[in-house]
């Protein structure tokens, strides 16, 4: 099975389709567009040593991402696990009702429902940073923030990815105030919360990617 199959199958056995309220076929030929895009990260990782699936070090070729618009994060979150585990991700209380649809995204996406986010880093180089400052080194180098749906996406695929101390916050999901929202652990489970931007913590880091397709 390729990585792109693997992950397409990851999300129909675990109900995206029905979330998106399409027929397992319905969503799989949604996806089937994005595989030849898909297939040629997977190859030029393998070539350069760059990334592998499943991971290693923290980085994967690429993530099949669905937008809120096709399944809203708050029914996305729940489906998420840490490595391992059975208790479902939750959004964290303090997100006030209402809140999740402020955080848009702050980078250009592309127009499609379903998309791919490309060599995808988990950022744990970044914990212990203010985030902001980690924000700003990701731009010089080039690299885009992930959103929140990216995030979701690279925990639901890779639940090993996210474990004690490299967690990592999602910048480029922003509601015009100083909050940044993040993945972490907590009670078993991943959390979508958020921290300040001016705030650092030894345990979270910042994701970022190559760019989307």
């Amino acid at each position: 099975m390729t990585a792109f199959d693997r992950q397409l199958q990851r999300l129909v056995d675990l109900g995206h389709p029905a979330l998106a309220g399409l027929s397992t076929e319905e969503f799989t030929a949604l996806l089937a567009p994005l595989r030849p895009a898909a297939e040629q990260a997977a190859a030029a990782a393998a070539g350069g040593g760059a990334a592998a699936d499943p991971p290693a070090e923290g980085r994967v070729p690429f993530l099949l991402v669905l937008r809120r618009s096709l399944v809203p994060v708050e029914q996305a979150v729940p489906l998420t696990t840490l490595a391992g585990r059975t208790r479902p991700g939750i959004v964290d209380r303090l997100y006030a009702p209402g809140d999740l649809e402020r955080f848009v995204p702050t980078v250009e996406l592309p127009g499609a429902a379903a998309y791919l986010l490309l060599d995808v880093e988990r950022g744990e180089e970044f914990c212990g940073a203010v985030p902001r400052d980690a924000m700003a080194v990701v731009a010089d180098r080039g690299r885009t923030l992930l959103t929140i749906e990216e995030g979701v996406a690279l925990v639901t695929q890779h639940p090993e990815l996210l474990a004690t101390n490299k967690c990592f916050s999602l910048g480029a999901s922003r509601c015009g105030d100083k909050r940044v929202p993040a993945l972490w652990i907590s009670k078993g489970a991943p959390k979508l919360g958020w921290c300040w931007e001016g705030n650092p913590h030894t345990w979270l880091g910042m994701a970022s990617a190559g760019g989307r397709a």
